[in-house]
């Protein structure tokens, strides 16, 4: 039940800390996957605190809490909860900061959260004790209210912006002496610490804090300024990130990334490089000012990337009198998808002073018969004489624990078996999977932004004609991708401008591919000398009447053996090939359970729908789909479509449009497996 600012000032004077941050998985399995993960963190890397993420308007409330709970109970880590405050009620705000309080929590990181927008989320008859609290417009309304309701309770952590922060009222000139007013409100509100945005520019870091320490007011003089860092987990992810945060990379990290863009194993290792060197240079920053220095990574529930960087960089201590004992014999039952990519070479971060034995002979306590000078029938695992004596060493030693956090090893390999996410499409059962924030359905753009982007649309063909501009290049983006078309969607832009005239609005697809080689231009990634092959998958929303007409298509005999399907409406009902297909055409609204609507339930079905082929290497399988990861996908794609609506405010032409359509479609994706016919799927969707 500590505070992190006691934490920090019990630390020597020139110690180095770090602290982690998590986000709620979106699945189950994946919940129950970060309890182990954050279990062997927590005693191989030993932070001195955790952050866990809280969803705009409260969207994640009660995983937030559950994620918690878990840290700061079962796993005694100092946690630190994230709170926002707009759009949310107080009854919420208070219940949040009563359970951290009975939870033995004592930091909060006061955040403001989405731009207010009350009138648009207020029901018509909602309860007054639940109604949006508009008394809460900044962030310093909720460091004062806690401040006023707990006094000195709870350590109060705030946000800031090295690069200064990009908003509504701000958007485009970026600028920390824009900031700095609103900064010094808060600290001198009562705010204890700062923890900023991430960052790549050190040079930018460096005149920020210099601002800071030698602003006039004396404010920022002592205070904790924990630098934000976030390892690079893939190239995509990275550039989504900095585009969503302002954050700028400079040229020659960027160039590095660049070089190595097509293979996620080459990106992280040099990101491992790159989230090093920032680290020294922020020390050197920060051996200016006396006191210990911090730093914070923002984990994305992973932990192998971050395991290396503070090992490397030694904000953990080595413990030369422990040797991690690294099992290389055969994987056990792990999960039986490569997610894109496998392990970084063995010791490729080792530090130099960190010893660690490769080998397990004689790891277990165990009498063994020894038969002099025979030769052993199964050397990889039978101990010789000579072995058979070696005494055996604790296992659960924390070098054992970085050694599996690293990858290494059986274990290793188990335990980091999802290092290369790729959002949505990796597998339902990490931590990691979905988008990287972890922080509910939001647009990502500010309500001017959205209405200058998508305008105020009065019909469905509206609405058509903005994906297909989306496609054609003409719109930075729709609600549900602020990316740009990618290149390899280009080869098959005709058939989705097409779809999406017809009023399926496509919002995930990619085309069939058969045995490219891994170094091709457009549909190339990982190792050199290799092959990528994919099956054609499209995903979108349809209208209730369309779907009917379209299912009956997908279970005719001629088409059901070669498709697999997923759809759902925003009631929840739900459909897919994996039930038995001998049924009716779906209803557009009824029970969600399958017995209920006549279905037999089949096997759930894993896809894989990208794969690849790399000398040396297993088959490597980056992109799945599955009913668990469509219908964690569905609960947020449908949330878009009401943020979407809800930007118009209620009773708006368009406001009505959007809901109606929300509450009419479908969100259907799939796969064709016929990986060799690239016309496939689009003949079947077309034809």
């Amino acid at each position: 039940m500590e505070k992190i600012t006691d934490k920090i000032a019990a630390l020597p004077a020139d110690a180095n800390y770090f602290s982690l941050e998590f986000f709620p998985p979106k699945t189950g399995m994946g919940f129950s996957n970060l309890r182990d993960r954050l279990d062997r963190m927590a005693r191989a890397l030993r932070p001195l605190f955790v952050n866990v993420t809280w969803g705009a308007g409260g969207s994640t409330a009660a995983k937030s809490l559950e994620l918690a709970e878990i840290c700061q109970r079962e796993l005694s880590l100092t946690t630190c909860l994230h709170l926002t405050c707009t759009n949310m009620s107080r009854r919420t705000i208070d219940n949040a900061l009563e359970d951290a309080k009975a939870l033995g929590i004592r930091n909060i990181l006061a955040l403001r959260g989405d731009p207010p927008r009350a009138a648009e989320y207020q029901g018509v008859n909602e309860d007054p004790e639940n109604a949006i609290d508009e008394g809460f417009v900044w962030a310093i309304d909720l460091v004062k209210y806690i401040k006023n309701k707990y006094g000195d309770y709870f350590c109060i952590g705030v946000a800031t912006y090295p690069e200064g922060h990009a908003d509504e009222s701000h958007p485009l000139g970026q600028s920390l002496e824009h900031d700095l007013p609103y900064l010094l409100d808060k600290v001198l509100a009562g705010a204890d610490f700062l923890m900023t945005q991430l960052f790549f520019d050190t040079d930018t870091y460096a005149k920020f804090e210099q601002r800071l320490r030698e602003h006039p007011s004396g404010a920022f003089k002592t205070i904790p300024i924990i630098p934000g860092l976030m390892p690079i987990q893939s190239y995509q992810m990275i550039k989504r990130t900095t585009k969503l945060s302002h954050a700028r990379i400079p040229d020659g990290i960027m160039a590095r990334l660049d070089a190595v863009k097509k293979d996620d194993e080459k990106v992280k290792s040099v990101g491992v490089d790159i989230l090093c060197e920032i680290i020294e240079q922020v020390k050197e920053i920060k051996s200016r000012t006396p006191g210990p220095k911090g730093f914070h990574f923002y984990t994305l529930n992973l932990e192998k990337a971050v395991s290396f960087i503070v090992e490397r960089t030694h904000l953990i201590s080595s413990t030369p009198e422990e040797e991690a004992v690294v099992d290389d014999g055969l994987l056990p039952n792990i999960p039986g998808l490569t997610i894109n990519g496998t392990s970084l070479p063995e010791n490729h971060y080792q530090d130099t002073n960190y010893s660690r034995r490769q080998s397990t002979v004689g790891s277990e306590p165990r009498n063994r018969v020894i038969v002099s000078e025979r030769t052993l029938s199964h050397p990889e695992y039978e101990a010789s004489q000579a072995d058979a004596g070696v005494k055996a060493g604790a296992i659960n030693t924390r070098a054992n624990t970085l050694a599996i956090s690293e990858g290494e090893g059986v274990l290793g390999r188990e335990a980091t078996w999802d290092d290369y996410p790729n959002g949505r499409w990796g597998d339902a059962r990490s931590p990691a999977y979905g988008e990287i924030d972890g922080y509910g359905p939001t647009l990502h753009v500010t309500q001017a932004q959205a209405i200058s982007l998508w305008g105020h649309p009065k019909s469905l063909e509206d609405i058509n004609t903005l994906f297909v501009r989306h496609l054609k290049g003409e719109l930075a983006a729709i609600p549900w991708s602020e990316e740009e078309v990618h290149e390899e969607t280009g080869t098959i832009t005709d058939q989705l401008i097409e779809l999406n005239r017809r009023g399926l609005w496509t919002v995930a697809s990619q085309p069939a591919v058969d045995g490219f080689r891994s170094e091709d231009p457009t549909f190339g990634w990982g190792p050199r000398h290799g092959f990528i092959f994919q099956k054609a998958f499209v995903e979108f929303f349809i209208s209730a009447a369309a779907w009917r007409a379209l299912h009956e298509k997908l279970t005719s005999p001629e088409v059901r053996s070669m498709v697999t399907y997923y759809a759902t409406n925003a009631a929840g009902d739900f459909v897919s090939s994996d039930l038995s297909s001998e049924v009716p055409a779906p209803e557009t609204s009824g029970t969600t359970d399958a017995s209920e609507n006549g279905y037999s339930m089949g096997e759930s079905s894993t896809n894989a729908v990208t794969w690849g082929v790399f000398p040396g290497k297993e088959i490597v399988t980056p992109t799945i789909i599955e009913e668990v990861s469509f219908r964690a996908w569905a609960e947020e794609a449908f949330g878009i479509f009401s943020e979407w609506a809800q930007v118009y405010g209620k009773g708006h032409e368009s406001e009505k449009l959007l809901e109606a359509a929300h509450a009419d479609c479908w969100l259907v994706n799939i796969i064709h497996h016929d990986y060799m016919n690239k016309e496939a799927l689009w003949n079947l969707l077309l034809k």
